[in-house]
């Protein structure tokens, strides 16, 4: 029985189910459950497995894994389709399963290099030429097509214990690591412990020097923060005859709190273009201008034909008190998204698939794109840098925009699509990371959760429930200075993983030819 069993695992058919289910775990490394180890053991589980297969049966495992991965990890995509997009569920959920599939061929080709430039389980394949690869891929996954960075290996250590280290390397210079270790694990089956024993010494020493290589101090100021949770129903925000009650909750939710420095609104808190609401937002800036404070705000701003997913400034800019400070409504102190979501608010082929189906023609998906890097917002005197909802994925790009005076990282979303799912819990998560990587604290404001603080070195230190109003109001310590991540970013990995892979190739070449 117990040959038969074995025999079983080995066949081919069954291995590739083994691996779809060693990719679904990884699931469990990722918000809500944290249980970071697991990220690990799958990765370690399936290096091991894949060593020695042909190139085609590498391909099916690897793309097996990575199958496995996503139509778990992203699941929750199908609830904007089948919810919101009118469309049926059994289509919602085979969109989702083909992205997951189209996400799946990073894996797939990572292992395919993996066996073609290092076939034999080797030190060098599982602790050099693995991770350079899987970096590799993860890095581009995270732009082609406009980038999918989600479910990075690093993002499983943000209740982990390396999580420090993304001060320095970034969150793409953890996947470098995490893979690492998977690779010096996998070793362990064919009784090679010692690269283990070494690599787990050097990563300690790695994370606990990590705050030692920043420069992030308090800069021994303060700001007093608000931010509101409107929880408005999906099904509402586009609704005209919603329009005002939306704005009047969300002016009567800061009402009591026009002490804060500064009042959040999430992302298109204002859901109208900013030509059909003047009256109301020029009232909100004296309200804010006679107590004192500023409001940020998300709104669909329009500068000619051209739309924006944007945010505003509304009240005193430069100072805490500030006397006849007009909103000018000109596209000064404004921050337009850079990053669209394709579908969401932008549509690929639009021509083709607008006629398809109600998902790809859903409420404000035609809005131009802002600049790659513009000034920090500035509100009562403090420099704010800002991501609207998906941006945030996107550690580049944040880095880009902070400067030297930065106080402050913000980022407003609303993630109401995705309902109870893990999609927006995940989205906390990534949100976490980029404070590690960027030495400053950040307040997130959402229309139904994750509202929070985090702060420099990626904890959150209050949120507010999900799926209720509230206001969530946090004196918040600024900082200054300059983590390692802020001033390298993410190319050194980069370098580092392709002059590996290069090596590997000549290396595999001198060999062919001996």
């Amino acid at each position: 029985m117990l040959n038969k069993l074995r025999a079983l695992a080995h066949h081919p058919r069954s291995k590739m189910v083994l691996a779809y289910a060693a990719g679904a775990t990884t699931a469990l490394s990722f918000a809500p459950y944290s249980i970071w180890p697991i990220y690990l053991l799958a990765m370690a589980y399936a290096v091991h497995q894949s060593a020695n297969l042909t190139a085609k049966q590498v391909f099916s495992y690897w793309l097996s894994f990575g199958f496995g991965c996503f139509s778990v990890g992203i699941s929750w995509v199908h609830v904007s389709m089948d919810v919101y997009g009118g469309m049926p569920l059994i289509a919602s959920i085979a969109l989702m399963a083909l992205l997951a599939l189209y996400l799946a061929l990073y894996p797939a080709l990572a292992g395919c290099l993996l066996q073609k430039l290092a076939p034999k389980t080797s030190v060098i394949r599982n602790l050099l030429v693995f991770p350079a690869l899987w970096t590799i891929t993860e890095w581009a996954r995270g732009w082609v097509l406009t980038g999918f960075p989600w479910l990075w290996g690093g993002y499983s250590q943000t209740e982990g214990p390396l999580k420090p280290i993304a001060s320095m390397f970034g969150t793409l210079g953890l996947s470098f690591i995490v893979a690492l270790l998977a690779g010096a694990i996998a070793l362990l089956a064919v009784k090679r412990w010692q690269s283990l024993a070494i690599a787990i010494p050097v990563l300690a020493v790695l994370t606990i020097i990590a705050p030692m290589t920043s420069q992030v101090t308090p800069n021994g100021e303060t700001i007093k923060v608000a931010l509101v949770q409107g929880n408005i129903p999906q099904s509402m925000k586009w609704d005209p005859d919603a329009l005002w009650p939306t704005m009047l909750k969300y002016m009567d939710l800061s009402r009591p709190e026009f002490s804060a420095d500064l009042i959040i609104w999430p992302e298109a808190a204002i859901p109208a273009p900013e030509y059909m609401v003047k009256d109301f937002l020029y009232n909100a800036n004296k309200v804010a201008n006679l107590n004192n404070t500023a409001i940020i705000t998300g709104i669909i701003s329009n500068h000619g034909d051209a739309f924006y997913n944007s945010l505003i400034v509304l009240g005193n800019y430069n100072h805490k008190q500030q006397s006849e400070a007009d909103y000018l409504g000109d596209g000064t102190n404004e921050f337009k998204k850079h990053h669209l979501l394709p579908i969401g608010e932008f549509v690929p082929f639009e021509s083709l698939l607008r006629p398809l189906a109600p998902f790809f023609n859903l409420p404000m998906s035609s809005f131009n794109r802002g600049n790659f890097i513009q000034p920090n917002l500035n509100a009562v005197g403090h420099q704010i840098s800002p991501a609207i909802c998906y941006e945030i994925a996107f550690p580049e790009q944040l880095r880009a925009n902070m400067n030297d005076t930065t106080d402050l990282l913000m980022t407003v979303s609303n993630d109401a699509w995705f309902g109870t799912s893990n999609g927006p819990l995940q989205h906390m998560e990534i949100a976490q990371m980029r404070s590690v990587e960027l030495g400053r604290p950040l307040v997130r404001a959402t229309n139904n959760g994750v509202t929070a603080v985090v702060d420099e070195q990626g904890n959150i230190t209050q949120q507010l429930p999900q799926f209720e109003a509230g206001v969530l109001v946090a004196d918040i310590q600024l900082m200054k200075g300059h983590t390692l991540f802020t001033t390298i970013g993410q190319w050194p990995v980069l370098i580092l993983s392709f002059l590996i892979a290069l090596g590997a190739m000549i290396r595999k070449r001198m060999q062919s030819h001996s």
